[in-house]
């Protein structure tokens, strides 16, 4: 079983004109992610990365209840974003 977590996407790089990759950050932890899946996706988006690949953008209010669900198993902190997350979230 596998279980996706949101990233915020930091950068969009485009190689040979054809294959966008972006860095995504997972609270302290930053991966690369291949956007063939998703071609409207963009700075500051949230994104589901699966295998290396995203696989579907997050709205920000679905990644934080993510976020606060995550918290509360605890032992996942470096995935959490580094600016916590909103009040009326938790």
């Amino acid at each position: 079983m596998c279980l996706a977590i949101p990233g915020k996407i930091r950068s969009i790089e485009q190689a040979d004109g054809l294959i966008r990759r972006a860095k995504v950050v997972f609270g302290s932890i930053v991966k690369e992610a291949y956007l063939d899946m998703i071609p409207q996706a963009k700075e500051g988006d949230y994104v589901l990365v699966h295998a290396g690949v995203a696989i579907n953008l997050v709205n920000e209010e679905e990644a934080l209840k993510t976020f606060a669900h995550l918290e509360q198993y605890g032992g996942l902190e470096d995935l959490l974003p580094e600016e916590g997350l909103a009040e009326g979230v938790r």
